[in-house]
């Protein structure tokens, strides 16, 4: 029979202290590793995106909005006309 305990406490909690921070060494490793490779992911379908915009206006929708401001324009473009006009018949009447 052996005088005393082939291994002590201290050295078991010394064992069972370096198992833990191995584990968590390894945890962080593999945390870091799956984070990086989510980045990756991310940003290959985040170029894709950019090069393949969603198209969100039609040609019948930039040609109605055209139309929208040209008659806008044209309507402003006459105010003023009437406007000039109204101000040189002053200046010359008056």
């Amino acid at each position: 029979m052996a005088k005393g305990p082939l291994v002590s406490r201290a050295q078991l909690r010394k064992y069972r202290d370096e198992e833990e921070k191995k584990q968590h060494q390894e945890q962080n490793q593999a945390a870091s590793d799956y984070r990086e490779k989510e980045k990756q992911i991310d940003n290959y379908y985040r170029k894709q995106l950019k090069k393949n915009k969603p198209i969100n206006t039609t040609r019948s929708s930039r040609n109605q909005r055209s139309r929208q401001m040209n008659s806008f324009l044209m309507k402003w473009i006459v105010i003023v006309f009437l406007l000039l006009v109204l101000v040189l018949m002053m200046v010359f009447f008056l």
